[in-house]
């Protein structure tokens, strides 16, 4: 019976909702992700579901889309350079402009879901502290590299049971204001927290392996690796099985761990309530990275 499949599920969640309870989740959304509202729904209502059980979740945002789009519309094309965009000084406000407007409606929609929501971004009140992020013989300009995290205007609002939802901006000793990787800035956020969990939410199931070298080229042919410990991720990264996009956001996953979080998860955003599914079931829906099995 259906109620009964429902109550199975609720029991095999439970010692999962007791173990979690007061801990914080970093959960890092952005990219193509962001750009389909039933998705986006889905997955803040799992947010709010988290918030509703007792856990403490941050979320950390990017907004590629809305930023190629701005950029689009004045002429500007965008660059990058081994995946972070160069920023000059126009694109920089564009940046900032677009970010925070998705900011305000990832709020907002989580309001509408009967959550507490707060707005934060990363360059007031010395929330998130940078530098220039450098690549040897190449000007990215504004791009920036996270120097620090000042935990304690996101604590206020966890211990009041708001959601936190930040903007990947930081700023320098001088208040130069700097883009950042939202990757890496939620895993930098998660190190400072100490987080339980640092989720990135993707736009593949996870990490793939492929039997055969030129199999990466091949849509569909992988198979879903559960779980890996940091090493094993390193000698993926290393003998190209992580290849393209997947290396920064294993490295944040890498650098979330290496920094204090307990364990880490990428999931698809397509897998509707992923993110529960994920963290309340004892198979779990994409990879998860911990320090060591």
């Amino acid at each position: 019976m259906a109620v009964v499949r429902k109550a199975d599920i609720l029991l095999e969640a439970l010692p999962y909702l007791q173990a979690f309870r007061g801990k914080t989740f970093v959960i890092k959304y952005g990219g193509s992700a962001l750009a389909d509202p039933k998705k986006r729904r889905a997955l803040l209502e799992d947010i709010v579901f988290l918030s509703v059980a007792g856990i403490r979740p941050v979320l950390v945002h990017g907004g590629g889309a809305e930023i190629s789009r701005r950029m689009s519309r004045r002429g500007k094309p965008a660059r990058f350079i081994q995946g972070l965009r160069v920023t000059d000084k126009s694109t920089l406000q564009l940046v900032v402009g677009s970010l925070i407007k998705v900011n305000r409606m990832l709020t907002r929609e989580l309001k509408s879901l009967g959550a507490r929501a707060q707005g934060l971004v990363g360059n007031e009140g010395g929330l998130i502290h940078a530098e220039p992020y450098s690549i040897p013989g190449e000007n990215l300009g504004f791009v920036g590299t996270v120097t620090g995290v000042n935990t304690g205007p996101i604590q206020r609002l966890l211990v009041l049971g708001v959601i936190p939802v930040v903007v990947p901006i930081g700023s320098g000793w001088n208040g130069q204001v700097y883009n950042i990787n939202a990757d890496e800035a939620g895993a930098a956020m998660a190190a400072a927290l100490k987080a339980e969990k640092f989720v990135l939410v993707t736009d593949v199931p996870g990490i793939l392996y492929y039997r055969q070298k030129t199999a990466p080229l091949l849509a569909g042919n992988g198979e879903l690796i559960s779980t890996l410990t940091i090493d094993r991720a390193e000698r993926l990264i290393k003998d190209g099985i992580v290849h393209g996009g997947m290396i920064p956001k294993t490295k944040a996953c890498i650098q979330a761990l290496k920094g204090g979080a307990r364990k880490t998860h990428m999931i698809d955003i397509s897998v509707p309530h992923g993110l529960l599914l994920e963290i309340f079931t004892d198979r779990g829906v994409g990879t998860e990275i911990v320090g060591r099995c």
